[in-house]
């Protein structure tokens, strides 16, 4: 067959239009079946490129009418900007997807969720974050996404999150115990130095010791990856503890390690949230080093297909 003969239909054909080259394809004695995979989300590659970098470094501010309702979502210890939200939910979901937050807080994952067009549940332990929550999101005028109250390890197994399918988890758990402990260093210097637990519930992975945590926080996550599609991502918040003598307290590591045991997950990696509004203390001063903790770890994972024995 000649290069112009498959150029164009043959005169003679009539079963189909198909050119030389297209019936050659046609006649490979080995089908294909099958779609592409579905692409991730929308950005350009130079988006793409751009948020995939190693640091995100942000000062989101807590005054004003950019502050996403800061003053009434303060009264929880760690509130996370919605707006850093939205860029984590707009690179791992397209719009109408489905997000899942198993610890929710004063839901800045449902408010990101909103501005961006998105579809979502949250979870969340206490009945006082849910309704702040909900004035932060009136004060926005935005729509209250549904928040389901109670123990993320049961709630998880309920009909309403088990017969929906989610693109991506997102969630910023506690950090062990680390906000129930009484502050230390400067801070007490400043008299600042009062714990700021989540809650007092004794269900609360915030009121927990370090071992409990990782396997808490492991069942839970394996509870979440039910009603994950496969191929959906989970993005988790991180931040590490300050070393002691009897541990390195590399919490984002040691969650990594503890999360390998789920055979559907796969670890893609992390990038690093850099807050330059979180102010410096000079820890240890003048006798040793102690680090200014101002970032967090953006812990990502992907679920893959059940292998076939």
């Amino acid at each position: 067959m000649s290069d112009s003969e498959a150029q164009q239909p043959h005169h003679r054909n009539q079963l189909n239009d198909l050119l030389g080259r297209e019936w050659l394809y046609a006649t490979r004695s080995i089908a294909l079946t099958g779609t592409p995979p579905t692409p991730l989300n929308d950005l350009t590659p130079e988006e793409w490129a751009a948020w995939s970098g190693p640091v995100l470094a942000s000062a989101y501010p807590t005054r004003g009418s950019a502050s996403a309702a800061h003053h009434i979502r303060k009264a929880h210890p760690s509130p996370k900007p919605p707006a850093l939200l939205s860029e984590i939910i707009r690179f791992f979901t397209k719009p109408n997807g489905w997000v899942l937050d198993p610890f929710a807080g004063v839901g800045g994952t449902l408010l990101a969720c909103a501005q961006t067009q998105r579809q979502a549940i949250g979870i969340e332990l206490s009945q006082q974050y849910i309704e702040l929550y909900g004035q932060a999101a009136d004060a926005l005028a935005l729509p209250r996404l549904p928040v389901l109250q109670g123990d993320a390890r049961e709630v998880l197994n309920s009909p309403s999150i088990q017969h929906q399918q989610f693109d991506l988890v997102l969630t910023d758990p506690p950090y062990s115990s680390m906000l129930s402990r009484a502050r230390t260093g400067q801070r007490r210097k400043h008299g600042n130095a009062a714990a700021t637990p989540f809650t007092d519930d004794p269900a609360d992975l915030g009121n927990v010791d370090y071992p409990t945590f990782l396997r808490e926080l492991t069942k839970i996550v394996a509870q979440s990856l039910q009603p994950l599609r496969v191929g959906g991502h989970l993005v988790l918040f991180v931040k590490d503890l300050q070393p002691t003598p009897e541990h390195h307290n590399m919490l984002h590591a040691d969650i990594v390690s503890a999360l390998y045991q789920l055979s559907q997950l796969r670890y893609r990696g992390y990038r690093i949230w850099y807050d330059q509004s979180a102010m410096l203390y000079p820890f240890g001063y003048p006798y040793s080093f102690v680090a200014n903790q101002v970032h967090q770890f953006l812990l990502i994972f992907q679920k893959q297909a059940e292998e076939k024995l």
